[in-house]
């Protein structure tokens, strides 16, 4: 085996001969996910919640009986707990080794909207570790567990509930907040300085008064993931958000909600994962590629790697395939291919975002055969000027961005990339690409090594892109 760089158990492995043949044809080691990347398999018993005193009212809350029917699988060795037909209340759902969460068709688990009935864990917020609210359903150090059916997860997040905790953001008002209510402001600018002064995570308590959101579904440290088939809307804060996990499968998910940071999903120093089959239809990023944030990213030093995705349709969201902005740790090896991508509200379809206070490295991004109706912004963007910009000591470095057969309706610009003075966006290489809809020049600033391999633009073949 061959191990690359990377900080403990997350290394990226890969057999010897993917490794070597991703040199001379990078989509080997893509063919290599795939065939590595395998969904758990669970003993034939199954554990439905309503022997256990789960009601399917809408009313009556059913957290008890759900970990009940959760602990019980896993004493028996695992299997399946059945979410049978009917709208459950829930609060937190932790689920262990082994366990299959199973919702059936016309099921639906209902998130309860009190913040009391989410536990404080170990968990990450924006990046950094800390003490806070339970994610709606998540599992610490497990192995072998999933999230699958033809069932809904509903966050029941509104302007009332949840989203009104963000608060004003970039001069807007809106999400229900209004001046004078509370709001994560303050919170958040106390955890990114507690981990600036590295104080120890069991030290940065938050939860009650605090405005933090928690995430919908999130496994940390977990290995061999499955999330399949479920609709996930109306999400408190990011939907699927994978954390040092190994082994990860996400597939046919439908992911819906348009409130503030209602990121699709969102590996954050995750090795090996598979997206397929899915639909995102977001308030924020559709997939965004993470590995931590400033001190606390650097401080554990693990990047997202191993990462394809594919036959996914993208609707509504600031990018479609996203690398950043938490990305400290880094990331590398993550592919794209054979996607849709179409609305006037879709900013961006392939997006990187980092700044000097980030750092990073990030190589090695493959992308083939997309389809892009329409997107608001540019068909691509490599963004060092993210939030604080310049405004920091650690380089941002992309490198090695390869698009192939991208073809796009309506792109207004093709090419959106701005690194910084000293930190260069280097090689980027656009083949076979098709950009209709152009209506404003592209930006190239501190860009070194655009390649342009037969690329039309507004019909017309183009040696080199218009800009400003």
């Amino acid at each position: 085996m061959l191990r690359f760089a990377g900080a403990g158990a997350a290394a990226g492995l890969l057999p010897l001969r993917a490794a070597l043949a991703a040199e001379s044809d990078p989509w080997s080691r893509a063919r290599a996910i795939a065939a590595a990347v395998r969904p758990p398999v669970f003993a034939a018993r199954t554990f439905d919640i309503v022997r256990y005193g789960a009601r399917g009212d809408g009313r009556s809350l059913a957290t008890a009986a759900i970990a009940a029917a959760i602990d019980a699988c896993a004493k028996a060795g695992g299997g399946r707990v059945l979410v049978p037909a009917g709208r459950f209340l829930t609060g937190a759902v932790h689920l262990r080794s082994n366990v299959e969460l199973h919702l059936a068709e016309g099921a639906t688990l209902a998130f309860s909207t009190d913040p009391a009935d989410y536990p404080m864990v170990f968990t990450r917020w924006e990046g950094i570790e800390l003490i806070n609210y339970s994610p709606f359903v998540y599992a610490f150090g497990q192995k072998n567990i999933a999230i699958t059916g033809r069932g809904t997860l509903d966050g029941q997040a509104d302007a009332r509930h949840w989203w009104a905790w963000k608060g004003p953001w970039g001069g807007t008002i809106d999400h229900g907040w209004r001046e004078g209510m509370p709001d994560q402001r303050k919170a958040r600018a106390i955890l990114f300085q507690m981990a600036e002064d590295g104080v120890p995570v069991e030290r940065r308590r938050f939860g009650d008064g605090h405005f933090l959101r928690p995430s919908f579904v999130q496994p940390y440290r977990c290995e061999n993931v499955l999330i399949e088939g479920v609709r996930l809307i109306r999400s408190p804060f990011w939907n699927i958000h994978p954390v040092l996990c190994r082994n990860v499968m996400l597939r046919n998910v439908h992911v819906e909600g348009h409130g503030p940071n209602n990121d699709g999903c969102d590996p954050e120093s995750v090795d090996h994962m598979l997206i397929e089959g899915c639909t995102f239809d977001t308030g924020d990023d559709c997939i965004a590629v993470n590995s931590g944030r400033n001190a606390d990213g650097r401080r554990l030093a693990v990047p997202s790697q191993n990462i394809l995705v594919r036959g996914c349709h993208m609707k509504e969201g600031h990018g479609g395939v996203v690398v950043g902005s938490q990305i400290s740790g880094g990331a590398r090896w993550v592919f794209a291919e054979n996607c849709r991508m179409d609305s006037p509200d879709l900013w961006y379809a392939i997006r990187f975002k980092n700044n000097a206070l980030r750092g990073g490295l990030l190589e090695n991004f493959y992308y083939r055969d997309l389809q892009v109706g329409r997107v608001g912004r540019a068909a691509i963007t490599c963004d060092f000027n993210y939030e604080e910009g310049g405004r920091g000591a650690f380089k941002p470095i992309l490198r090695n961005v390869v698009v192939e057969r991208l073809r796009a309706d309506s792109a207004v610009r093709v090419l959106d990339s701005q690194g910084l003075p000293g930190a260069p966006v280097e090689g980027i290489t656009l083949r076979d690409c098709d950009f209709g809809g152009v209506t404003q020049p592209s930006i190239v600033r501190y860009t070194e090594g655009l390649r342009l391999d037969n690329v039309r633009v507004n019909g017309r073949r183009v040696e080199r892109l218009e800009t400003v």
